[in-house]
């Protein structure tokens, strides 16, 4: 509230006192026109901070509990099925490869040559001294009968009975070990073509016809790989299978086979490998230094595209479980201590919030077992408006929203 300059000019002219007249009268009408104002507006501001405040709109779903299975994605490297390096068991030059490297091969084919004629020569060697040992038997037979039929009359002592049977069966052990020596003339002349063990793809050769091998010398000739069927080799930590056999024995977790589960491929580029496999076992030592576990999967590779020493993860379905209720991903949060934790909306329209025990994830949920229960309603829109306590106006997911 202001005077006028004519006003002023004249509380200037009466003088001191007049000027004091002037403040005093400028006091009274300040005063009173702050107490008009302060009556007027107290019960509007004590009305305004009485109000409560407007719920907060969010959206919310209905939690319900199912049965659902339980898998865990675990790294792993491929391994071949079997794998055999093929060296020869016989001494003495290449003369020819039998074989394309790269290139598949059944079980028992032939992959090499080894040169034959020594071996050959063996073998009739053996042959010669058979025969010549058969006919020193054939005579012992016929000394020993007719000593025999003498010895009945008497004719001849029992000492030369006893060396013509003597002398008979030397002759019969005799034949025994020629033959022995005869079959083992014929193995080692077989063994000059050197065969695939297993049915496979083979590899890079190391040597080349004109070379000179030994019998299982140290480097091989080939190496012949199985890949259908392929393994792989995961890694689990140990804790996570403790876990499991736990929710077994409390019955949390249904498995068909205590020993074995399905399993899926993730390749490398983020495809689905098209067949399923198998987990076939899991190893009972612990790794020291990583703390996991490996177990142990057959697949099948009619396609051979798994190659031994790729890096791959798969999904193991561990069992089936109807205790857990799924909480979508976006209504989880974190409390300053890193628990999970979900904001539910009461009966009577208020936030609540709850610590979750949460072990995995299935697809866009979390698997919960512990800090909400079937038929409550968590908060997965709004949430950053949201507070433990606030009052809240609770709208289902798809529902439509309500008009105005």
């Amino acid at each position: 509230m202001t005077l006028s300059s004519s006003a002023r000019s004249r509380a200037a002219k009466a003088g001191p006192q007049g000027k004091r007249a002037w403040q005093s009268r400028l006091l009274v009408l300040t005063f009173l026109l702050a107490s008009s104002t302060g009556c007027d507006e107290s019960p509007i501001r004590a009305a305004a901070n009485s109000a409560p405040p407007a719920p907060v709109a969010v959206t919310v779903v209905t939690l319900e509990r199912r049965e659902i299975p339980v898998t865990s994605v675990l790294p792993g490297r491929t391994a071949p099925f079997r794998a055999a390096e093929v060296r020869p068991q016989v001494g003495g030059v290449l003369r020819e490869r039998l074989f394309t490297e790269g290139e598949s091969v059944a079980a028992g084919q032939p992959l090499f040559q080894i040169d034959p004629a020594p071996f050959e020569a063996a073998v009739r060697r053996a042959e010669a001294a058979l025969t010549r040992i058969e006919a020193a038997e054939r005579v012992a037979t016929s000394t020993a009968n007719r000593l025999r039929a003498l010895a009945r009359v008497q004719a001849v002592s029992e000492q030369n009975l006893e060396n013509a049977e003597a002398t008979l069966r030397q002759a019969q052990a005799d034949v025994i070990s020629s033959r022995a020596l005869l079959e083992t003339a014929r193995i080692d002349l077989g063994y000059t073509r050197v065969a695939s063990p297993i049915a496979g793809r083979t590899g890079r050769t190391s040597v080349t016809p004109g070379a000179l091998v030994t019998a299982n010398q140290a480097t091989a000739l080939v190496t012949v790989t199985q890949l259908d069927p392929i393994l792989v080799d995961l890694t689990q930590p140990s804790a996570v299978l403790l876990q499991q056999r736990r929710d077994v024995e409390s019955g949390a977790l249904r498995r068909p086979s205590a020993d074995r589960a399905l399993a899926r491929l993730l390749l490398e580029d983020g495809s689905e490998y098209p067949h399923a496999g198998e987990v076939q076992f899991s190893e009972v030592i612990v790794d020291q230094g990583t703390g996991s576990v490996t177990l142990r999967a057959v697949f099948p590779n009619p396609d051979q595209l798994l190659l031994p020493g790729m890096f791959v993860r798969a999904r193991v379905e561990e069992g089936v479980t109807d205790r857990a209720i799924l909480v979508p991903q976006r209504a989880v949060l974190r409390t300053p201590r890193g628990e999970p934790m979900a904001f539910v909306v009461n009966a009577d329209g208020v936030a609540e919030q709850r610590v979750l025990r949460a072990s995995r994830t299935v697809g866009n949920d979390w698997l919960v077992t512990e800090g909400v229960a079937a038929g409550e309603r968590v908060v997965i829109e709004g949430l950053q408006r949201v507070r433990p306590g606030t009052r809240v106006q609770a709208r289902e997911r798809g529902a439509a929203p309500a008009s105005s």
